[in-house]
């Protein structure tokens, strides 16, 4: 499988992403366990997570999804065959980017995942409160100390972000090298009108959430009666149930039948075969689903079905 640069950075990610955000919430620590070993054994390598996941879910206080994955990484001895991705600044234990904050996360993180570094290490969120050389300058000494080996950003927009990369230059403090922002066939302004010119042109690495629109590019949901399936995503997904949205299902349809393929595969496809793009990031909760998205990567849309699903989406 071939893999793609992150960003100017020396990680090598192959094109799909596996989020982390199921973990100690929809999926408990067995499960979980199963579905890193095939997920890695697939050949693929990026796992996602964040030092927030999953305070949400009830009995939770956060940590969890990083908890797993250190007791995974310890158990299976694949540590060296990925590239672990977290997060900071959301959690209520660490919120914001400040010096002092960083710092006392990231040892938390490490301890969490059982490991002695971070391979990309994230800002979850931005933090416009502190200056943006104090933020990078952190992030900068946690690369010196060996505890991190790259940087990015997550949810910032297209000024923040250009400014973080102006003053990484001016300052010569180490830059994001990817963005995570939200992205898929059904949600394409916000990135693309702003953010992916940017991304382009400094070469930064894209690794995009929300993939599958909560769930709606599957095609699971196709109208209000399907939105029963799914207590927890339908208030995500009937703002696209929509003359567009049935569009976009429509051409999905199409594309995959002829790839003998899923709505799925090829929505995820669609975002692979994206200039920018590094690797889109989805879930799992059980080996079926996982098996389905592992699937995308074989996907080779042709120009023609490029356009075709941008023309539904635009």
């Amino acid at each position: 499988m071939q893999h793609r640069r992150l960003g100017r950075s020396d990680l090598s990610i192959a094109p799909l992403a596996f989020g982390g955000n199921v973990f100690g919430w929809s999926v408990d620590e067995k499960r979980s366990f199963e579905l890193l070993d095939q997920f890695v054994d697939a050949g693929l390598n990026l796992i996602d997570t964040a030092d927030v996941y999953s305070a949400w879910a009830p009995g939770n206080r956060g940590g969890e999804s990083e908890t797993i994955i250190g007791k995974w990484l310890k158990q299976s001895g694949k540590r060296d065959r990925v590239v672990i991705a977290t997060k900071v600044a959301k959690w209520v234990e660490h919120r914001g980017l400040s010096p002092m904050n960083i710092q006392q996360a990231v040892e938390g993180s490490l301890k969490r995942l059982q490991t002695d570094h971070i391979d990309l290490y994230q800002a979850h969120e931005d933090d416009a409160s502190v200056p943006l050389h104090e933020t990078l300058g952190a992030f900068g000494r946690l690369i010196e100390q060996g505890k991190v080996r790259a940087i990015g950003a997550s949810n910032y927009n297209a000024d923040r972000f250009a400014e973080a990369l102006e003053v990484s230059a001016r300052h010569n403090l180490p830059r994001y090298e990817s963005l995570q922002p939200e992205y898929n066939l059904v949600a394409r302004g916000g990135y693309e009108q702003a953010l992916e010119p940017l991304v382009l042109k400094e070469q930064v690495g894209v690794i995009n959430y929300y993939a599958l629109a909560s769930g709606f590019l599957s095609g699971k949901y196709r109208s209000e009666a399907d939105l029963g399936k799914s207590a927890a995503r339908a208030g995500a997904v009937q703002k696209f149930l929509n003359p567009r949205g049935f569009g976009v299902l429509a051409a999905l349809d199409d594309v995959a039948k002829a790839h003998r393929a899923t709505p799925s595969q090829v929505a995820l496809a669609w975002l692979i075969a994206r200039p920018g793009i590094t690797a889109p990031i989805a879930s799992a909760t059980n080996a079926d689903q996982l098996n389905e998205l592992l699937g995308a990567v074989r996907v080779q849309l042709s120009a023609d079905e490029v356009a075709q699903l941008d023309l539904a989406s635009a």
